[in-house]
């Protein structure tokens, strides 16, 4: 089970550091097929290539979300952004203790394949950026490594 946390932050890790923005031509026919089927009348906001995946940002029920596909269509995670204060108590907690001077600016709800759920947590200070990866009862996984703002962003 911990190996699987692990494992999944890794690849979220590797995926965020990676992303590449396409055009919706370049998404494989069944990618694009499994999201319509996830996500009836979902419109896809834009797509990025992650390593070997494929993401489409779009909005669920009126909250920005990104859904991961392989390229087989296979759906592997939802991620939605969710208010800071619906963060477990142990994260913002963590993130207060381990990151002072630095400021909790995005939240997000990350949902595998399996129903497994984790959370993101984005800090900032200045340009600097990094995600902090959390199970779901609060407790640390992994940080990601710091971006600087010089990449454009979305």
């Amino acid at each position: 089970m911990k190996t699987t946390i692990i494992l999944m932050a890794m690849l979220l890790n590797v995926s965020l550091a990676s992303a590449q923005k396409m055009n919706e031509a370049d998404v494989p026919a069944s990618v694009k097929s499994a999201f319509a089927k996830k996500y009836p009348g979902a419109k896809v906001e834009k797509w990025e290539k992650e390593g070997a995946d494929y993401e489409a940002e779009f909005d669920l029920s009126k909250v920005e979300s990104s859904a991961v596909f392989d390229a087989n269509g296979n759906f592997k995670e939802l991620e939605q952004e969710i208010k800071s204060s619906e963060l477990p108590k142990a994260v913002t907690d963590y993130c207060a203790k381990t990151y002072a001077g630095y400021k909790l600016t995005e939240a997000a709800k990350i949902t595998d394949s399996n129903g497994k759920v984790m959370y993101e947590a984005e800090m900032s200070k200045g340009k600097e950026e990094f995600d902090v990866i959390f199970d779901d009862k609060g407790n640390f996984i992994k940080k990601s490594d710091p971006e600087t703002g010089e990449e454009e962003k979305d």
